[in-house]
């Protein structure tokens, strides 16, 4: 089940006072002013957003630094009073405070504030991008969570069969990589065993930096068969998931499938179009 905002805490107040036309403005995006707010402040996280990103380029922060300065105190700001007209209008306010966009619209402001203090947290900032989680519901993306809590229920059924592969994945790259770290040595670059398995790790993901590279015959043999291995190893993963998403989609069929009971047997096993019972033949 996903949740937006606080709506499933019943957080809404009277509509009949300017608190539940206020709640309408900056909670419901069904409404037109509800979606024209929701996609100002969208425009105006994304802009917060790429404006801390020119201010992590030296070049462009030497240039215009106050510029970028006083350009996020200002969305600072208008964070700050969007958050406080969000705690206004709703009913609880611990609720929504504690609620999980209740704690992004928190974070989303606090680091400038501690940037007074603690200079360079501002870059803690991108969070911000977390609140663009709210163009679900301008674009009606609900419609969607069935597949989404499909997902979830198939990565939770396989979480067990995941783990034991991971461990084996563990075992395998520390037993690799002290492998490589014996025959290749220091002198090839293996210096450790911790970093004879990040290369192991590297290079079984099939991700090859190239940093580290074997130079001896039964080296490079073993480096050979690491490569091969690595493509069955991203298969495995796949194919665990793959198999209890099918079963959890087979699973929703079933559960969606409208049941026809037989009013003479009590047969429940009956197809949606049937007209007589499987089990007696009792017209239905």
């Amino acid at each position: 089940m996903v949740v937006y905002e606080d709506r499933y805490y019943d957080n809404r107040p009277d509509s009949s006072n300017w608190r539940g036309w206020l709640y309408d403005v900056i909670f419901e995006a069904d409404t037109p002013v509800g979606k024209y707010f929701d996609i100002l402040l969208i425009i105006s996280i994304l802009l917060s957003v790429f404006v801390v990103m020119l201010d992590s380029v030296k070049s462009f922060r030497i240039g215009h630094g106050e510029l970028l300065y006083n350009i996020e105190w200002f969305f600072t700001i208008l964070f700050t009073i969007e958050y406080i007209l969000r705690l206004i209008c709703v009913k609880s306010k611990i609720r929504y405070s504690t609620s999980l966009f209740g704690i992004v619209d928190l974070l989303a402001t606090v680091p400038t504030y501690l940037s007074l203090f603690l200079p360079g947290s501002q870059f803690l900032l991108v969070i911000r991008i977390l609140r663009v989680l709210r163009i679900f519901r301008i674009l009606k993306l609900v419609k969607y969570m069935n597949e989404a809590e499909l997902l979830i229920r198939a990565l939770k059924a396989s979480r067990r069969k995941i783990t034991v592969f991971l461990f084996t994945v563990l075992a395998l790259v520390v037993i690799i990589g002290s492998l490589m770290y014996l025959i290749e040595g220091e002198e090839n670059g293996f210096t450790s065993i911790p970093l004879s398995i990040f290369w192991a790790i590297v290079t079984l993901t099939t991700v090859g930096y190239g940093d580290l590279v074997p130079k001896t015959p039964l080296g490079i043999g073993l480096a050979s068969f690491v490569m091969i291995l690595g493509f069955g190893m991203i298969a495995v993963p796949t194919g665990i998931v793959t198999a209890e998403m099918s079963l959890a989609s087979i699973d929703a069929r079933e559960r969606a499938r409208p049941i026809i009971t037989c009013e003479h047997c009590g047969n429940l096993n009956n197809d949606a179009d049937a007209r007589f019972c499987k089990h007696c033949g009792t017209e239905l």
